[in-house]
Order: C-alpha cells, then structure tokens, then sequence
C-alpha cells in the first residue's frame, strides 16, 4: 500500500510574487503601448517595473531557495531525456520546463532592452535612448514591436503547456504557484532540497533586492549625467542711454 502524498512547500513567497507581478506588470505594458498617447509614461513605468522584477529574479536564480535556482532546474540532456521519457522525479521546474522559463525570460530581457532605446519622433524618449543614434533607435523601437508577438507566442505556449499538464497528466501547476505547496509522493518528498536557513534567506532576499534597484536605477537613466540647466537670463546693469 503505497503512502499517501504528503503536502509539501516547493515554492517560496518572493519566487510567487514575482510569477504574478510579472504577468501584471507585462499586461500593463502591453495596454498602455497599445493605447499610447498620454498612457506612455505609464508604459515606461510598467516596463520598468517589469526591469526591477527580471532583476530580481536573475539574482533570486543564483542566491535564493533551491527549487527558484537555476542550477536547480537547469539540466544537461541525460535529466532532459528522463523527463521525456517519464522517468523525473525531480520537484519544482522540470528540466524542459526549465529551459522554457530561461528562453521566455530572455525574450522579456531583448523586449526591455529595445525598449529602453526607442523614441517616437514626438514627445516621448525612453531612459537611454541618448546613448544612440536616431537610426539605431528607429530600428530598436521596430524590434520592440516585433519582438512582442515572439513574447506572445511563448506565454501563449505557457498557457497550452499549463492546461495540458492540468488535463492530460493530471498534474496542477497553478494552485502551487498560488500556495506554494504541492502534495508529493515519498519519492519526491525525499528529492526535494532542503530549504534555506532563516539568515541565509534573508541575506539572498536582501541580494536580491539591491540587484533589482541598481538594475532598474541603470535602466532609467541613473548612470548618464543630468542635461545642464540652462542659465537663466540676466539683465544688463549698464544704463540705458536718456535719448
């Protein structure tokens, strides 16, 4: 008689929020360019937004809870094969899950950085549009709108993943993405890594958050140097002739 599955935590808070932000901060760039006009201030917010989030995650990815590191979900081709075949038994991202996470976060990442180099001929110039030429600007902001529709295939493929894992495998990956905890036989219970110890944690969140705030403060600008203020005019004291 085989155990019942026990319910157990494989994903932290910080690793949640950022899933679900992500896909609100996304949603709102994608309404506001679409309305544009006085929207694109909000725009270059969410964008950035959505810079603090990914540079929060490339720095939870290295420091922070095992099931969030990519050296954990991150495989060569022997885990690949073995998920393929059935035969993982690994917890949090699969090994092809895994790679499908890194290619849709790099395809948000050449979407920001396109978009951090834009203008649109009228009243709007994003952070580091200054550091090239109009010509090169133009071509970005061309890829930034092409490469929405690449970021939209691959959440699209998200989704088509997520419901069939959901129908076919009877496997739910939404309620532990909401809660945090899944229910894991035995044998995934003992593969799962042991969690982090309360300073080591805090120490990798408070990593993490300073690399989102120097990442966001570089990409709004924060390393060019302020446009001089124009000097204001000063009357001339030398007396006006009486004729």
């Amino acid at each position: 008689m085989s155990a019942t599955p026990a319910s157990q935590r494989i994903w932290d808070l910080p690793t949640r929020l950022f899933h679900w932000l992500l896909v609100v901060a996304l949603l709102a760039s994608f309404v506001s360019g679409e309305v544009g006009g006085a929207w694109i201030d909000w725009h270059l917010r969410s964008g950035l937004l959505v810079v603090a989030l990914i540079g929060f995650r490339l720095a939870w990815g290295i420091v922070g809870s095992a099931t969030a590191r990519f050296a954990q979900f991150l495989r060569g081709p022997a885990a690949i094969r073995a998920h393929w075949r059935g035969q993982w038994r690994g917890v949090g991202h699969s090994p092809i899950g895994g790679i499908a996470v890194v290619v849709l976060m790099l395809a948000v990442i050449a979407q920001l950085l396109t978009g951090l180099y834009t203008n649109d001929d009228i009243s709007f110039d994003a952070p580091l549009s200054v550091l090239v030429d109009k010509n090169t600007s133009d071509a970005l902001r061309l890829w930034h709108g092409r490469l929405f529709y690449l970021l939209a295939v691959l959440t699209a493929l998200h989704v088509v993943a997520i419901v069939y894992y959901l129908r076919v495998k009877r496997d739910d990956l939404i309620t532990p993405m909401l809660t945090g905890r899944k229910r894991l036989d035995p044998e995934r219970s003992a593969a799962l890594p042991q969690p982090l110890t309360t300073p080591r944690y805090v120490a990798a969140l408070l990593l993490s958050l300073l690399a989102a705030v120097v990442i966001t403060w570089i990409a709004s600008g924060g390393l060019l140097n302020p446009a001089p203020a124009s000097a204001p005019m000063i009357e001339s004291t030398t007396p006006k002739p009486a004729w």
